[in-house]
């Protein structure tokens, strides 16, 4: 006779909803929940941005651009992108080839080139306004002005690190602040 502590090795072992389930890191369920969200908005973006014919790389180009007082360089809208400057090649020969933006040359250094919309350029990005607004529109319809609002300075908080001072785990500098007309449309 077996002991009554013992499991039976020949019944069938218990399925996944046989029990509870652990609950999982309350920290690591937060993050796996912000990355959701943020599928699910790239997920609304790119249905979107379909008719426009862009990829939301491309988009976040045309933003940038838009964003700088002057045509910035290449190496202007690489660290303003956090990307290699091959990434932003590779992006302006996309967007030029739609004549969305030019290649310019610098007024004080003809050996640099700078980026400017073009007015199809301009006409996209406004485009791009409303879907990027109808998506955050729909995204965020549960929620009401107070709950928008504080949901905002959390992700505010997230997004600079917590910290003015920077990244202290990887150094980098605190993100620039978004600018009203340049982001969260």
């Amino acid at each position: 006779m077996r002991s009554p502590a013992a499991p039976d090795p020949e019944a069938p072992s218990p399925g996944p909803a046989s029990g509870p389930v652990p609950a999982p890191d309350g920290d690591a369920a937060l993050a796996e929940q912000l990355l959701r969200l943020n599928r699910r908005l790239h997920r609304l973006q790119r249905h979107r941005f379909g008719p426009l014919g862009l990829t939301p790389a491309q988009s976040r180009l045309l933003r940038a651009v838009a964003a700088f007082p002057e045509p910035p360089r290449m190496a202007d809208l690489a660290t303003r992108l956090d990307v290699v400057p091959r990434a932003v090649t590779t992006l302006v020969d996309a967007l030029e080839a739609g004549d969305r933006v030019r290649r310019v040359p610098d007024p004080g250094n003809r050996r640099v080139t700078r980026i400017e919309l073009t007015d199809e350029g301009r006409e996209t990005l406004e485009a791009l306004r409303r879907a990027r607004r109808e998506a955050a529109r729909e995204v965020l319809a549960p929620l009401g002005a107070g709950q928008r609002a504080q949901l905002g300075e959390l992700l505010e908080l997230l997004v600079n690190g917590g910290a003015e001072e920077g990244h202290a785990h990887c150094g980098h500098p605190p993100r620039t602040p978004v600018r009203k007309d340049e982001g969260r449309q």
